[in-house]
C-alpha cells in the first residue's frame, strides 16, 4: 500500500523517497542492530540507522533553507544534498577530533552531533539559516558548520582558505604535546578537514598540500591530519576535468590516499577508518577522496539547466547517497523501504514543524550586538600581563647579559630581548618563520633565540606566508601563543586572506568562542637606500588597516618596540587579539639621530616590572618632541625624520611638536585631536602611499573630530618603489618635511587654539 505523502514535496524530494521506496529487499534474515553490518566491518547495524537520518536530515535542511528563503525568512541556500556520505567519514572518527567543514558537509556535521549526547544538530543549522541571534556558534552573523562541544572549528571555507589553518591544528596537536603545553585536543587526536574538488585549484590548498607532504617527508614533526575532498565533478557550473582530481592527490609524496565512491557508505566508513587509523597511529597526513555528486545546484540562485543537459542532472539521482545508506540498512535485513519512506517523511516533517516554530526567533539588532565578538578589549587585564616577568633565575639562565645592565640597544636588538621575555615567561610561545632560527632572521632580529629557547619553539618554516601564517591561526587557537615573522610587508600581500578571511573572522563567526591570539611581526616600509626594490621596499598597509578587530602596532624606536610588542603579547593572550607589528626594517640598526656617533636613536632596555615604560597601552600616542608652532602627526621612518626636520628648523624660530602615532589601528585620533586644537595646525608626515596610505584615516579623523585649524598631508607617492636612488623621488624626503612645516606654519592660527602655559 503506498504511504500518504504531503502535498508541499518538491520534485527532488518525491525522487528521493522513490528511489527509498523502490529499493529491492533481499529475505536474508534479520541481523541483530548491535551486530556489523557487513563480515569484517566494525559499523554496527545501530550506527548504520543512526546515519541514515543525520544523512535524511541533512537533505531536508536543503530544501527547508530553500523554502524558508522563498519565504523571505531563510538567508543561506548553499546545500550539502549528494555529499551527505561525509557522514561516514564523520563515523569513523572521534568527537573529539577537531574538524574544520567544507559548507556542503552538513552531514559530517550532524554525524558529529549525534556522537556527542544529547546535542541537537538539526537545531544548530536551523538558527544559522533564519541568522537567529542564539545560534550557538555565529550568534546569526553567518551560517556556517561550527560548535565548540563538536569540536568542530567554523570556517567560511571559500577558495580553500582553512586548508593553511587545518596544517596548523595538525602541526600543533604535536608540537603542544612535545612542549608539554595542554591545548584542546587530546594528544593522540588527530584534525581533519574537508573540501571541494574545484577549491583543489587554489593556490591556497595546493600551498596547503604541499607544506604537508614537506613536513611529512622531512620528518620529524608531527601531522596527525585526514584531508578529506568531497568530489562532484563541478565549480558552480564549470566542470572539473574527468580523472583530475584523481591524478593531482594520489601522487602526493609521504600521504596515502584512498578513493571511496560516495554512493557506498560502507566503502566510504571503511576508507575513512583506514587512513584514520594510519594517521592517528602514523602521526601523519593522508587524503581520503570521496566521489559525490551535487543536487540542486550551487545554490539557491544557481539554474543547473543552463550549464548541465537533463540527462546529466537525471544521471546523477542514481547516485544518492542517501539512497546508498537505505540500500545497505534494507540488505542488511535491518529495515524495509516502505520503514525507511515513513522515516524520511517523519524527519521532514520534524524539521518543517522545527522551522516553522523558529521563524520569529531574534536576530541581531544593533551594530553593537554585530561587532562585538570584534570589539573585547580589558586594557587593565592586558597592563598587569605585559608587565609581569620571569623569575629572575629563569631569566639569568636565559640571557647570558640581563638586557636591563647592557648598554643601549638598537631597534632590533630591543625586539630581540623582548622576544627572549616572552619566550622565558611562558612556554606556550613559539617564534617562527623564513630564516628565523639557526640564521637568525634576514636582519639579525632573532639571532640567538633558537639557541637559547630550542628548536620546538623557535624554528623555521618553508618559504610559503599561506602556511607561516596557517600554522600561527591554530596555534592560538590550541592554547599557544604564536609571533610568526613575514620576512618583508610585501609577502603578506601574497597571503593576507589569512589575515582577513580567517584570522579576523574566526571570533566574529564563533561569537567569541574560538580565538586567533597572535603577533605576526612583519618588517616592512622604505628607506633602505635604494637597495631590494619594490618587495623590499613596500610601503602599501590599505590591505591591512580596514580589517575589523585587528591591532596594527607601528614602533620606531627601541624602548616603544619592546613595550609594545609585549602589549601585543598580552592583548593576543587576554583577549585573544590578532596584532600586526610592523617593523621599520631601515631603522633596525640604526644608532644615530641628529649627528655621526650621537647614539641618539638607541634606547636603554626597560625589563618588565621595573616601570611606566614596560606597557604601551592600544591606540596611545607620544610626544616625541615638544613644541607649539606646528603638530607633525606621524610614526616609524616618519618620526625618524621628522625629528631630524624639527631640530634643524628650530635654527629659523619654527617650534614643531613631533606626536608619534604608534598603533595604525586604532589610531590615537582622540589623544592627536587635543594636541591638533591646542596648536591649530597639523602636518600629518605619511610614508605610505597617497592613495589609501594611513594619513587619509589620520586627516579624516581630525575633521570629524571638529578640528578646523589648518591641515596638510605629505605622502608618499602612488608608486612601487625602485632600486637604487630612484626610491628617494617617490618618497617622502626631510627637505619635503621642512618645506611643508615652513608652508603650514605661515597659515595663521585660529582663534580657538591655546598655547600651552
Amino acid at each position: 500500500m503506498a504511504l500518504q505523502r504531503v502535498p508541499d514535496l518538491d520534485e527532488a524530494e518525491i525522487a528521493l523517497l522513490d528511489a527509498i521506496a523502490s529499493i529491492t529487499s533481499r529475505d536474508i534474515g534479520v541481523r541483530r542492530p548491535e551486530d556489523p553490518v557487513a563480515p569484517g566491518s566494525s559499523l554496527t547495524g545501530t550506527q548504520l540507522d543512526a546515519l541514515f537520518d543525520a544523512q535524511a536530515a541533512s537533505r531536508f535542511l536543503d530544501h527547508t533553507a530553500r523554502w524558508l528563503r522563498a519565504q523571505g525568512l531563510g538567508f543561506y541556500t548553499i546545500g550539502s544534498a549528494g555529499h551527505e556520505s561525509n557522514a561516514f567519514v564523520a563515523a569513523a572518527l572521534r568527537p573529539t577530533d577537531p574538524a574544520l567543514l567544507h559548507y556542503r558537509s552538513g552531514g559530517f556535521y550532524l554525524a558529529r552531533a549525534q556522537q556527542v549526547p544529547g546535542h541537537d544538530g538539526v537545531s544548530d543549522i536551523l538558527k544559522g539559516l533564519l541568522a537567529a541571534a542564539d545560534e550557538p556558534i555565529a550568534g546569526g552573523r553567518h551560517k556556517v558548520f561550527g560548535n565548540h562541544a563538536l569540536a568542530v572549528i567554523p570556517q567560511t571555507s571559500t577558495i580553500a582558505s582553512h586548508l593553511p589553518r587545518s596544517v596548523g591544528v595538525a602541526f600543533t596537536i604535536g608540537r603542544a604535546a612535545r612542549l608539554g603545553v595542554a591545548t584542546h585536543w587530546p594528544t593522540d587526536a588527530l584534525a581533519v578537514c574537508t573540501f571541494g574538488d574545484a577549491s583543489l585549484n587554489h593556490s591556497t590548498s595546493q600551498g596547503a598540500l604541499n607544506a604537508a607532504a614537506q613536513i611529512a617527508h622531512k620528518g620529524g614533526d608531527e601531522l596527525p591530519l585526514l584531508f578529506v575532498c568531497e568530489d562532484n565533478g563541478l565549480g558552480i557550473s564549470v566542470p572539473t576535468p574527468i580523472g583530475w582530481v584523481e591524478a593531482s592527490l594520489s601522487s602526493r609524496p609521504g600521504m596515502p590516499y584512498i578513493q571511496a565512491d560516495g554512493t557506498e557508505p560502507l566503502a566510504v566508513y571503511e576508507a575513512a577508518e583506514e587512513l584514520a587509523e594510519y594517521v592517528r597511529d602514523e602521526r601523519r597526513p593522508a587524503i581520503l577522496h570521496v566521489r559525490t555528486v551535487r543536487y540542486g545546484g550551487h545554490a539557491g540562485s544557481d539554474v543547473e539547466a543552463s550549464y548541465r543537459s537533463a540527462a546529466e542532472i537525471r544521471a546523477d539521482r542514481d547516485d544518492d547517497p542517501v539512497v546508498g545508506t537505505a540500500r545497505a540498512l534494507v540488505a542488511a535485513g535491518l529495515a524495509t523501504p516502505a520503514a525507511l519512506e515513513r522515516r524520511a517523511l517523519a524527519n521532514r516533517a520534524a524539521l518543517r514543524a522545527a522551522a516553522a516554530e523558529m521563524m520569529n526567533c531574534r536576530r541581531l539588532e544593533t551594530a553593537d550586538d554585530v561587532i562585538e565578538p570584534l570589539s573585547r578589549r580589558r586594557p587593565d587585564d592586558v597592563a598587569r600581563r605585559a608587565a609581569g616577568r620571569a623569575p629572575g633565575e629563569k631569566r639569568s639562565g636565559f640571557f647570558a647579559t640581563l638586557p636591563e645592565e647592557g648598554a643601549p640597544l638598537t631597534l632590533a636588538e630591543s625586539i630581540n630581548r623582548a622576544l627572549g621575555e616572552l619566550l622565558v615567561a611562558d612556554d606556550a610561545v613559539m617564534v617562527f618563520g623564513e630564516d628565523v632560527g639557526a640564521k637568525g632572521g634576514v636582519y639579525g632580529v632573532t639571532r640567538g633565540l633558537q639557541k637559547s629557547a630550542g628548536v620546538d619553539r623557535v624554528f623555521d618554516t618553508l618559504l610559503d606566508e599561506q602556511t607561516i601564517l596557517g600554522l600561527a591561526l591554530v596555534a592560538g587557537v590550541s592554547g599557544l601563543l604564536p609571533i610568526p615573522e613575514i620576512q618583508y610587508l610585501a609577502y603578506v600581500h601574497n597571503a593576507i586572506d589569512q589575515i582577513r578571511g580567517e584570522a579576523a573572522t574566526l571570533s566574529f563567526f564563533s561569537n567569541g568562542q574560538y580565538l586567533n591570539p597572535m603577533v605576526v611581526r612583519i618588517a616592512g616600509y622604505g628607506y633602505q637606500k635604494g637597495f631590494g626594490g619594490h618587495f623590499h621596499n613596500d610601503n602599501s598597509l590599505g590591505g591591512m588597516r580596514d580589517i575589523p578587530g585587528v591591532v596594527i602596532a607601528s614602533p620606531s624606536n627601541g624602548a616603544d618596540a619592546a613595550a609594545m610588542l609585549r602589549t601585543c603579547a598580552a592583548a593576543a593572550k587576554t583577549d585573544g587579539t590578532v596584532c600586526l607589528f610592523l617593523e621599520p626594517i631601515a631603522l633596525y640598526h640604526t644608532r644615530d639621530l641628529h649627528d655621526v656617533g650621537d647614539e641618539g636613536w638607541l634606547s636603554p632596555y626597560v625589563a618588565p616590572g621595573d616601570g611606566a615604560d614596560v606597557h604601551v597601552p592600544i591606540g596611545s600616542s607620544r610626544v616625541a618632541r615638544e613644541g607649539d608652532d606646528v603638530v607633525v602627526a606621524t610614526w616609524a621612518n616618519g618620526l625618524y625624520m621628522s625629528l631630524r626636520v624639527a631640530e634643524r628648523l628650530r635654527g629659523e624660530g619654527i617650534s614643531c611638536r613631533v606626536v608619534d602615532l604608534r598603533w595604525l589601528a586604532p589610531l590615537p585620533i582622540g589623544e592627536l585631536l587635543a594636541h591638533a586644537n591646542e596648536v591649530g595646525r597639523v602636518l600629518v608626515v605619511d610614508e605610505t602611499r597617497h592613495q589609501g596610505g594611513v594619513g587619509e584615516a589620520v586627516v579624516s579623523g581630525l575633521v570629524e573630530g571638529g578640528f578646523t585649524g589648518s591641515i596638510a598631508r605629505l605622502a608618499a607617492r602612488d608608486s612601487f618603489i625602485p632600486l637604487g636612488d630612484a626610491a628617494h623621488l617617490v618618497l617622502v624626503s626631510e627637505d619635503e618635511i621642512a618645506d611643508a612645516i615652513r608652508t603650514i606654519r605661515k597659515r595663521l592660527r585660529p582663534p580657538t587654539a591655546t598655547r600651552r602655559t
